[in-house]
């Protein structure tokens, strides 16, 4: 046998070339003759040429090598050299060890990844032209009005900007019932995002695990039922809607636990039916919503299985350099943002705004008027009980005409709204006035003793001016309708009293007057008479106070006004 190695290299390699799989020496391998190395390197996945081929050739693989050709061995086979291997390379055994495992967790982490590896588009592209593209291909498969097929463009885009964004929307893809295309939308724009990682089955261990690794697209269907059995994940989704999101968990060191932080920053997508109902709303304002319909039957779209071979890699692959060529103009992008989005629906939008300013003043119009639209959308529906309460109670200080009411003719009006949940919030009977304290209080609004009529006995309810600063704040449209200013008078026994007089203003405080001069702002009309004695009349608020106020008549007909 020892003749083969008489034989020139060429041969040598033709005649092993089917048999063999030459790949670098790992140090230790000696066999005397290809007989001898082909049984012995059997199963082992190492093939040592440097005998075989020539002996005068001296070929040293690099430490890189050798770990690499190490970590394909069988566990049985590296325990029989790991001690020669180590020694060779001047290390010790348990270093060896792990530099062999970190290789074998990143081979097989690579062998696992779930996408597919695309290439950067060869030329520079067009921003609008590729937006428009992918709007396009979206609407193509999917029924959806223009400015929905607009933010699904620039949401698809932002999966491939992750790394320099601060914020990643959710995409919420939702639907009232079966069959609106909720799982289509779903799948293309999974086909087109930035490593689409299914994950509609995934443990909530395994997808923080997979996100920190990878950072892919999540993509999770049926996400009503899928949040219902997985509740740690409402964390998860939520912290990751920021770059510095992350969960704790415990690891294992050696024989004990040492938590760890990891990243959960990552763009995701969720579809699934009534999802208002099946996610918090700490959810739900993290997102971009999509509410489908479903088609009719003159609506006419493509199959997504007959879509064009290379539509969607294509796509992709411009997304990519996309990304490349215009990452840092997205990062210091700083868009104008309209006012009428709320704070956090500003963050929502903010990286979708910076890459359409990208593609220029027409898609930076389009952009800005979705948002708008979606904001309109949003702000109808995902509203909290104690916001629709503030916004009813609004409502009706604006019919009444009134500065004040009592409890039990606020429950009453807010009872006559059959549209409104009132009527049966307690249980299938009317909201109580514990119930409504309760939800008022996180808006330091609380009932208060006053008087209604002057014949009348002290009885609960709320002015106007409580409500002054939560309307504000917290509706979208603020109460804004003309009150009386009141200015001083003398009354007969000399008292300083309240009356009508300048424009009020939107913005005001308690107008109750002891002295001589009220204050020259309006949301509550009180009036405190100051006895002639120097008594003062404050066993209620109001000691001689009127039940309304109407937009364009005097409070008290009968009493002059001075100036």
């Amino acid at each position: 046998m020892s003749g083969l190695r008489n034989e020139s290299t060429q041969d040598m390699l033709d005649m092993l070339a089917d048999e063999v799989e030459i790949k670098p020496v790992v140090a230790g391998f000696e066999p005397e003759t290809i007989i001898e190395f082909e049984e012995n390197q059997q199963g082992q996945g190492v093939v040592d040429l440097s005998l075989a081929i020539d002996p005068r050739i001296d070929y040293k693989p690099s430490d890189i090598e050798i770990i690499q050709q190490l970590a394909e061995l069988k566990p049985l086979d590296y325990d029989k050299v790991r001690a020669e291997q180590a020694k060779a390379l001047g290390v010790r055994p348990a270093t060896l060890d792990a530099e062999v495992k970190a290789v074998r967790g990143l081979d097989k982490a690579v062998d696992r990844l779930p996408f597919p590896n695309i290439e950067a588009h060869h030329e520079p592209i067009d921003p609008a032209r590729l937006l428009d593209d992918v709007a396009a291909t979206i609407r193509q498969f999917i029924v959806l009005d223009e400015s929905q097929a607009i933010a699904a463009a620039l949401w698809v885009a932002l999966t491939y900007f992750i790394d320099v964004v601060e914020v990643a929307p959710l995409a919420i893809i939702n639907a009232p019932e079966k069959s609106c295309g909720k799982t289509q939308l779903l799948t293309v724009i999974g086909r087109m995002a930035y490593r689409p990682l299914p994950a509609s089955n995934a443990s909530a261990s395994a997808l923080f695990r997979a996100v920190e690794l990878w950072k892919p697209t999540i993509l999770i269907d049926e996400a009503d039922t899928f949040f219902r059995d997985n509740t740690e994940l409402h964390g998860m989704i939520n912290a990751g809607y920021l770059r510095d999101g992350f969960v704790l968990r415990s690891e294992a060191v050696g024989d004990s636990f040492e938590p760890k932080k990891f990243s959960v920053f990552s763009a995701k997508a969720l579809a699934g039916i009534k999802l208002e109902k099946h996610l918090p709303d700490a959810t739900m304002s993290r997102g971009i919503i999509f509410n489908l319909r479903r088609k009719l039957s003159g609506e006419n779209v493509s199959r997504l299985r007959h879509a064009e071979p290379g539509l969607f890699v294509g796509i992709a692959s411009k997304l990519i350099r996309f990304a490349g060529d215009y990452s840092k103009q997205v990062r210091q992008a700083r868009p104008v943002l309209p006012d009428a989005l709320s704070d956090r629906e500003q963050d929502n939008w903010d990286g979708l705004l910076a890459i359409a300013s990208c593609a220029g003043s027409e898609w930076v119009t389009k952009a800005t008027a979705t948002a708008l639209t979606f904001s309109a959308g949003s702000s109808e529906k995902a509203t909290s009980t104690g916001n629709e309460l503030l916004s009813d109670i609004q409502s009706i200080f604006e019919s009444k005409r009134t500065n004040k009411i009592s409890t039990a003719d606020l429950i009453q009006a807010l009872c006559d709204d059959e549209e409104a949940p009132w009527l049966t919030y307690n249980r299938g009977k009317p909201i109580v006035p514990r119930q409504v304290k309760k939800q008022l209080e996180p808006y330091q609004i609380e009932p208060k003793l006053m008087r209604f009529n002057s014949y009348d006995n002290p009885a609960r309810g709320f002015e106007l001016s409580q409500f002054t600063d939560a309307f504000t704040r917290y509706l979208a449209n603020p109460l804004n309708y003309p009150l009386h200013v009141t200015n001083g008078l003398k009354t007969s026994n000399g008292a300083a009293l309240a009356v009508t007089g300048s424009v009020a203003r939107n913005t005001s405080d308690n107008l109750s007057v002891t002295d001589s001069v009220a204050r020259n702002t309006s949301d509550n009309l009180s009036v405190t008479a100051q006895a002639t004695n120097g008594e003062a009349c404050n066993t209620v608020t109001d000691k001689k106070a009127f039940s309304g106020v109407g937009v364009n008549e005097p409070v008290f007909d009968e009493i002059p006004v001075l100036f």
